[in-house]
């Protein structure tokens, strides 16, 4: 539940039961209205220090130090970290994004990062493939520009193939694969892009401190 006694898992799974499949340029979904606003407004309220883009050098892990995640900690401190993490721990979830994906996730970590992006922001093409088994990105900025801040979606030999949409409260979703070449080219962002990034993770992830229950993995 969130703080308006909102189900978040009841609310995330309606949500994910009309995900919109696309193809190209690789098999991924896109999801609209995914978190209940009361939910939203509380995320766009954490008082999470905005990281300093200088050091971005196209990959997140430059700026390790100053990421922030709805880890243990944040959950007992922020109530909304709680229930989103909570959402998307419930086997109810798990079970519906494994039968929408064709993903096997058992075993696996939830990983969310609250990213908070700037000006100067950029990521180069990429994958994920490897330690993560999925990714959903939730659009969060209500920016009157961000829905051109989405994801850049890329053809294997790095031409650019597409754009999600960075419109509020829309996720982009993909299971990481070698044809999953995504990033984020770099375009004037005005104030602050917000997402989150939601992973399901391999048993052996080791920033433990990232995931949302460290001893816990998830079930369908």
């Amino acid at each position: 539940m969130n703080e308006s006694g909102i189900d978040v898992a009841a609310w995330l799974g309606r949500a994910l039961a009309e995900a919109v499949p696309g193809e190209l340029p690789f098999r991924h979904w896109t999801v609209s209205a995914v978190l209940p606003p009361a939910s939203c407004e509380a995320v766009l309220a954490l008082p999470f220090a905005v990281p300093e883009m200088a050091g971005i050098a196209g990959r997140r892990e430059t700026i390790n130090s100053q990421r922030s995640f709805f880890s243990a900690e944040s959950r007992t401190r922020f109530p909304v970290c709680e229930a989103v993490a909570q959402a998307f721990q419930a086997p109810q979830t798990v079970a519906l994004i494994e039968r929408l994906c064709a993903a096997n996730l058992a075993g696996a970590s939830l990983r969310i990062e609250y990213a908070l992006d700037s000006d100067g922001f950029w990521l180069e093409p990429h994958t994920d493939i490897g330690a993560k088994l999925f990714t959903m990105l939730i659009y969060l900025s209500p920016h009157a520009d961000a829905a051109d801040w989405g994801t850049d979606l890329f053809r294997p030999d790095g031409t650019l193939a597409a754009r999600s949409s960075g419109a509020f409260n829309t996720a982009l979703i993909f299971i990481p694969g070698a044809d999953t070449w995504h990033g984020f080219i770099r375009r004037p962002i005005a104030g602050v892009r917000h997402s989150l990034i939601v992973n399901y993770v391999i048993p052996d992830w080791r920033s433990r401190h990232e995931l949302a229950f460290p001893e816990l993995p998830v079930s369908s």
